[in-house]
């Protein structure tokens, strides 16, 4: 089933929670709605649900028009964060539950439930568990229970809020590359909220941004995260350095350093840098291009990715993550109270006088060959 919103409006009080928010999610994608708390990305999913009614705008299925179409004739599957599983009810009755209360001329035979409720129990890979009552199942678990109630109902649309939200990490990564496969299996038009990046750009087939009730950007995981249409959006996804400086004609000085590169910006003026912790390379000593010095406060070599905390020259704490391998090349000393300088890729983003664009675009790496620390 296509989605489109258009132009929703959502008020509580004063408050305006959507404004103005139009979107189309096309048949059979798996969509994530990402954003801090109180961007409107549940606000939205409960308008497309059918739990809460919008102020304006219009919301249509499949090219008609459902904004004041009744919660149960929309066809929708609802996972909740928090399970909202029937405590006294075995795995099983949970899983029935939504067609054994549907009206009589609707609701399929008990044989069929049956036949349904087993054949969803093995596609979550519970069916040696019905029998189980929920507080007999792990978070994991339960949550799989909850996604096979939703989809017990053949929903054309499936919905999920958080999904992952209350699960310790291990499980919510195991979870969602689990979905990500049911979701290739059953091909249903699916929208989840979540606050977590790295399950938005793991699992969508696209990402909707969204800041305080609008939506900053739409695009597919690559396209959200390489070239992010605002500095809101490059600042929210994943960890970013910022530098205060300045642009005159093409070219960006932060404090004593002047940078070597094509400097694109809307117009001259006191600049923001946002950098992320990757597109920074360590070096022994400065080339003339454009580097600055830097001390090394911390390094976590823990796991594949390592990083490195410093502070520049002008006291500002900065971070520069790398690869193990490459941390292992680097002919340089590491050790707390070093000094190092600190040269910058093209791909950053620069705001000057509240306007903003990426600089470069995502490359081959620029990196800079460190040279051996002087004995």
């Amino acid at each position: 089933m296509r989605i489109e919103v258009q132009s929703i409006v959502k008020r509580f009080g004063s408050f305006t929670a959507l404004n103005n928010v139009s979107l189309a999610v096309e048949s059979g994608e798996l969509v994530a709605l990402l954003g801090p708390s109180g961007s409107g990305k549940t606000s939205l999913l409960r308008v497309i649900a059918g739990l809460d009614v919008p102020d304006g705008g219009r919301l249509l299925f499949d090219g008609r028009d459902a904004t004041r179409r009744n919660l149960r004739d929309r066809g929708v599957g609802f996972v909740f964060q928090h399970y909202a599983l029937f405590r006294h009810m075995s795995v099983f009755e949970n899983v029935a539950f939504g067609l054994r209360v549907r009206p009589r001329a609707l609701r399929p035979p008990e044989r069929d439930i049956a036949d349904r409720v087993r054949r969803l129990l093995a596609l979550v890979q519970l069916e040696a568990l019905g029998d189980r009552l929920p507080s007999q199942l792990s978070g994991g678990q339960r949550q799989r229970v909850a996604l096979a109630r939703a989809l017990a109902v053949e929903p054309q649309v499936l919905l999920l809020d958080e999904p992952f939200g209350a699960l310790d990490a291990k499980v919510r990564k195991d979870l969602r590359r689990w979905l990500r496969r049911l979701h290739d299996e059953l091909h249903v038009t699916s929208i989840f909220v979540t606050h977590d990046q790295e399950e938005a750009l793991e699992l969508a087939d696209r990402v909707v941004i969204m800041n305080q009730g609008a939506i900053e950007q739409v695009g597919t995981p690559d396209e959200v995260y390489e070239k992010p249409a605002t500095g809101f959006v490059f600042r929210f996804l994943g960890d970013v350095n910022l530098f205060h400086g300045r642009v005159e004609n093409q070219t960006l000085r932060i404090e004593d350093t002047t940078f070597d590169m094509p400097i694109v910006a809307t117009e001259d003026g006191e600049a923001q840098v946002y950098v992320r912790p990757h597109r920074l390379t360590l070096q022994a000593a400065p080339t003339g291009h454009g580097e600055f010095p830097a001390t090394v406060e911390r390094v976590n070599a823990a796991g594949p990715l390592v990083r490195i905390d410093l502070v520049a020259a002008w006291g500002s704490p900065l971070r520069v993550e790398m690869s193990e391998d490459r941390y292992r090349r680097l002919r340089l000393n590491l050790q707390r109270g070093s000094e190092v300088f600190i040269a910058m890729q093209q791909d950053f983003y620069v705001e000057t006088n509240g306007h903003g664009r990426p600089n470069g675009v995502a490359s081959t790496s620029r990196d800079v060959v460190a040279a051996p620390m002087a004995s």
